[in-house]
Formats: structure tokens, sequence, C-alpha cells
């Protein structure tokens, strides 16, 4: 499952890794911003766009405004699907794009890791671990004072969504080689056309 959601506190440090992470140079790439609510995946996909000179595409701002809640009866994905197809149009035009899903399941990210290849476009996954506290805090704190930019989220939401989280391991945080999809599956474009019913650009 996809979460990605506004965050901001002003007694934080503003991002977990205080140098940007290096692209490689004349090749776009796509920033993966990977961890659960909470964790200041929309800060820090912010710092990395003005940095690199990227696109940024956080679903929640385009969800409430659209249709006033961040899932709505799974438009989401649907949203999301869309926001692929532009990144994917990005990437071949040369500009990179951070992707400010959330990316709970290793599914997804290797999916976008392939789509990101099939473009000649470099893939980075950016993973943001936060401790429950913290990340309670930082829900509480949105919560109270940007209300109209989030939603409802109790201690058990907490808990079962990271039950459901699907942490990176080194292998992706390093680039490694990509997984076959699932069973059942002939390749990941079919995947993630399923997944993402309005993904359009999944070839050249």
């Amino acid at each position: 499952m996809s979460q990605s959601q506004p965050f901001g506190s002003p007694n934080e440090e503003p991002f977990p890794h205080p140098h940007p992470h290096p692209l490689a140079p004349d090749v776009a790439t796509m920033l993966l911003m990977v961890g659960l609510a909470g964790a200041g995946k929309t800060t820090r996909a912010k710092e990395l766009a003005a940095v690199h000179r990227a696109l940024r595409l956080t679903p929640d701002e385009w969800m409430i405004p659209l249709f006033g809640e961040p899932l709505a009866d799974g438009k989401r994905f649907v949203l999301e699907g869309r926001l692929i197809s532009v990144a994917l149009q990005a990437l071949r035009l040369g500009t990179s794009v951070v992707l400010d899903y959330g990316l709970w399941g290793r599914d997804e990210r290797s999916a976008l890791r392939w789509l990101a290849r099939s473009v000649g476009a470099a893939c980075l996954v950016i993973y943001l671990p936060v401790d429950k506290d913290v990340q309670l805090a930082r829900i509480a704190h949105r919560q109270a004072t940007t209300p109209e930019q989030t939603f409802p989220m109790s201690e058990a939401d907490v808990d079962q969504w990271l039950e459901q989280f699907e942490a990176p391991d080194a292998a992706e945080l390093g680039g490694g080689e990509i997984p076959e999809p699932p069973a059942g599956w002939p390749g990941w474009p079919e995947w993630a056309v399923h997944h993402w019913p309005s993904l359009t650009s999944t070839a050249h």
C-alpha cells in the first residue's frame, strides 16, 4: 500500500540525512521516497527536488483538493498511475523526478525501479525510518496545525501500518538487481498496470 502524507513540525530536525543524495551527472533519476506516515518524506522530497531541480509528485497534494481525502474509494491508485505516467515522460525528457508515495510494498518499488530503467533513467530508493513515539508526535502536530492537509490517524492505525510495511533491504537501497515479479505475472509492466490502473507509459 502507498502512503505519503504532508509533514512538518517546527521542533524537529528537517531531514534525517544532512546532505543530499548524490545523483549521477547527466542521467535523469527517479527518487523513490519510502516510509510510513510522519517519517518526514515530503519534507525530504521537497529538499531533494530543489537541490536536483527535480519534479516532485506527492499524491496527497492532489487527492485532498480533488476528492477531499487521501484514499477516496480506490481513486488513489488511479491518480498514482497517472502521476507515474507523467514521471516517465519527464524522465524521458531528462528531468529527474521525486515520487513521494510512501511505497510500503517491495513489489511497488521493484516495479518502479524497472519502469525507470525501461526509459533509460536511474533509480534511487530513499528510506526514512521513524521511531513510533516521534511518528505519533508528528502526526498529532500535523492534525493540530494543518487539519486540512491530513486525515485522522490513531495509534492503532500506526501499529497496523507498521505490520503492512516492507522495509527496503540493502540490495534495494544499493541499487541491486530487480527481483522477478510475483508468481503469475509475466513481467513488471503487467504488474504495474494492474496495480496502477491508469498507468499508460510503460514502454518506449
